[in-house]
């Protein structure tokens, strides 16, 4: 892909999710026109209508275009480190860790859903998760035995979660984690903004500046060894850039899956399936992904509304199927 392609492409992520934040703000009970939302923005219109925009739905925007950015980041530097199509965050186990980590504060009453101790033990969890699983399934794992090792981890991530609702003193608290695991951008203010933004910020920047590394590692590790690339600090540099960002997220959204697996896939034909170049327009891509899937949500008739957790679940999982189909008949293929 030349140059100018890269560039036009870039350009065209960037005014579509500029497109989709201005269109976010617009929609909600109350109906405001882009012409309004701008113009509150900037200060103007009235008191209500600023209030309204920025307020109350300037932070769900917001939210929105970083966790999917972070999301599709995560999954398309996942696929870089383990040269292998179908990695994410969300079949490793990672936002499944994460959440375990929330709820397990929340419900054992160390911090609420407003406090800094939320993201830190989401991330701690979604550290582990990647580092156990990439310590089990090993280097060389192929697709197999990380589709069932993720899958081992996202079981026990969800039975330890279960177990912490179980035993969560009061039940009223377990109901409003139950929703809250379900993924949601809806209520969310600018202290939840805050709360996850600096690390996600962080985990992003760790992902964006290993582009080089990732495209010496898609020759083999040997070869990427010989050439200077040390793939142990890569590795433990991924996993802490996924950790910091994927916890952080879901510490303030809940569980939203299968952005990080759906938009790699849709960008690598774009980018000339090179993983270096595919990490910047996978989070131009996520981020728009989710502003969508958050739009939708509030335009789909519903008495309790739809939370974007499970659009975005309905969304990927026909989509992860039609990938393994297609993985298996390559494999076929191959061997024919």
């Amino acid at each position: 892909m030349r140059a100018a392609d890269r560039t036009l492409l870039a350009t065209l992520l960037v005014v579509g999710v500029v497109l989709l934040f201005l269109v976010s703000l617009s929609i909600g009970p109350v109906q405001l026109s882009l012409g309004t939302v701008i113009e509150a923005l900037l200060g103007g219109g009235t008191d209500v209508q600023r209030t309204i925009v920025q307020e109350i739905r300037l932070p769900r925007a917001i939210l929105a275009v970083s966790i999917g950015a972070m999301h599709g980041l995560a999954g398309a530097a996942l696929q870089g480190l383990l040269r292998n199509p179908l990695a994410a965050p969300s079949l490793f186990g990672a936002p499944q860790a994460a959440a375990f980590g929330a709820v397990l504060v929340i419900a054992i009453g160390v911090a609420d859903t407003l406090s800094y101790a939320l993201p830190l033990a989401a991330i701690a969890m979604a550290f582990v998760s990647v580092f156990v699983l990439l310590a089990v399934a090993g280097r060389n794992a192929n697709l197999l035995l990380l589709i069932l090792a993720g899958l081992a981890l996202s079981s026990l991530a969800g039975a330890a979660t279960s177990l912490a609702l179980n035993l969560a003193p009061n039940p009223f608290a377990s109901l409003e984690i139950s929703f809250w695991l379900l993924g949601s951008l809806e209520d969310r203010s600018f202290h939840h903004v805050t709360l996850a933004l600096p690390f996600m910020a962080v985990g992003a920047a760790l992902l964006l500046m290993r582009g080089e590394a990732f495209r010496v590692l898609s020759l083999g590790e040997e070869a990427a060894q010989s050439l200077g690339v040390d793939v142990g600090h890569l590795r433990l540099q991924v996993i802490l850039g996924v950790a910091l960002g994927v916890g952080a997220a879901v510490a303030v959204s809940g569980t939203i899956g299968f952005i990080g697996l759906i938009v790699p896939h849709l960008m690598r034909p774009l980018v000339g399936y090179d993983p270096g170049r595919l990490l910047l327009p996978s989070a131009l891509a996520g981020g728009a992904l989710l502003l969508a899937a958050d739009i939708a949500v509030r335009l789909i008739p519903s008495t309790t509304g739809i939370k974007v957790g499970v659009l975005t679940a309905l969304i990927g999982v026909p989509f992860f199927l039609y990938l393994v189909v297609r993985q298996r008949r390559s494999l076929t293929g191959s061997v024919a």
